[in-house]
């Protein structure tokens, strides 16, 4: 059995009007009906551009936000349906590290202070000492010196703030901690340590990471399992190599042809779609397929229907109708504005066309020389005829004379 499995989870609010009376006009839709299920010990990544629903989606596992609709199981236990005095004492095995480290720390507390008040509100340690014993070790493990107890968090960089997150959540030894943008906010350089320190704590507790982040590159490094969304629900599922040597989705191939390669050879070869237009509005959503409306291979039938999360082989799962044909070529593009797609040979075809032009000018301007020297020899002689005329002219009139 997986450590966490959601089952058509859905997370709406609703839209209110009125000035004396609220009533509910609409609902967005921010999650709305998605499956996954995470093992333990993995490291499940979850990706999508801004207002997709990812830190929704993390919040109502932690349920931080209700849940509207379906179950979010923890090891047999649906978080969605406990009682909130059960929910109090069952969050300790659900963290989460926040993605601005700065806003999520109370800035008028030391560090101790900071990472003690959870373990008191669970009743972890004896007494003071004991606890910030306990603090000194996870402050160890994530790279922070033992005088940072007294410190607060503006004496921090960013780095070591979010590290400061890292050890508030692993203070209280979870079975699950979600990442939201853990390092977003980050030098690249610091990024790396980050992601570096987040592999080290899992392979020596034994964690369980749910990581929601836009950078792909991140994503790949750290991540077992890929889940791609859009507008609220989940549209591809694979094991992360898999996702970026053959991405399936419409959506994904999207995402993956916008990474650069540093290589400019490869860069040139490489196919590039650009999607058009701007992310549908999740309290109006397109009906059917909710990609149809920026995809470049829709169908009719992509307005009609909605697909579903099916296998395509491999775990490698899907939510088009269309995957086979898409993958096999069979389906070509459809013409229309939905997307802008650059072939590879856009690049080099630029570079051919003036090398055939440029031996064709010089012998279209060859014959053009002469004729142009020609009217000038004749304009030479022209005003040299009327000097030769002018003194014929004066003698003349002199011998009269």
């Amino acid at each position: 059995m997986s450590l966490l499995e959601l089952d058509g989870v859905k997370v709406h609010f609703p839209v209110k009007k009125g000035i004396l009376f609220d009533r509910t006009v609409g609902h967005v839709y921010a999650v709305d009906g998605i499956s996954l299920k995470v093992e333990a010990g993995q490291t499940y990544g979850l990706v999508g551009e801004s207002g997709c629903g990812k830190t929704t989606l993390g919040r109502a596992v932690l349920r931080l936000v209700d849940v509207t609709d379906g179950s979010v199981v923890l090891d047999g236990t649906d978080v969605a349906k406990l009682p909130e005095k059960e929910l109090r004492s069952f969050r300790r095995r659900l963290q989460m590290v926040f993605q601005d480290p700065l806003g999520s720390l109370n800035p008028r507390q030391n560090i101790e202070s900071i990472l003690s008040e959870g373990m008191a509100a669970h009743g972890i340690g004896a007494n003071q000492d004991e606890r910030r014993e306990r603090i000194r070790e996870i402050l160890a493990k994530v790279g922070l010196p033992a005088n940072s107890l007294s410190r607060y968090p503006h004496e921090f960089s960013g780095g070591q703030r979010q590290r400061i997150g890292i050890a508030r959540a692993l203070v209280l030894e979870p079975d699950l901690v979600i990442c939201d943008e853990p390092v977003s906010a980050l030098d690249v350089s610091i990024q790396a340590q980050v992601i570096n320190l987040l592999e080290e704590l899992q392979e020596s507790m034994g964690l369980t990471y749910l990581v929601i982040a836009h950078d792909l590159a991140v994503v790949r490094h750290i991540s077992d399992v890929i889940g791609v969304m859009y507008l609220g629900s989940l549209v591809e599922e694979a094991p992360s190599d898999t996702l970026y040597e053959e991405p399936l989705h419409p959506y994904t191939r999207a995402l993956m042809s916008a990474v650069p390669v540093p290589d400019p050879e490869a860069e040139e070869r490489r196919e590039r779609i650009l999607l058009t237009g701007d992310l549908p509005s999740p309290a109006n959503p397109p009906a059917g397929c909710r990609f149809h409306t920026r995809c470049p291979w829709a169908q009719p039938k992509c307005s009609q229907e909605r697909p579903e999360l099916t296998d395509a082989g491999g775990g490698h799962k899907v939510a088009c109708h269309f995957t086979r044909e898409i993958r096999s070529g069979e389906l070509p593009m459809a013409g229309g504005t939905a997307a802008v797609v650059i072939p590879a040979q856009t690049t080099q075809e630029p570079e051919s066309a003036p090398e055939t032009e440029t031996p064709v000018a010089p012998k279209e301007e060859a014959p053009a020389a002469p004729e142009a020297e020609t009217p000038a020899a004749s304009a030479d002689e022209a005003p040299a005829a009327p000097k030769a005329e002018t003194p014929v002219a004066s003698g003349e009139g002199s011998e009269e004379k």
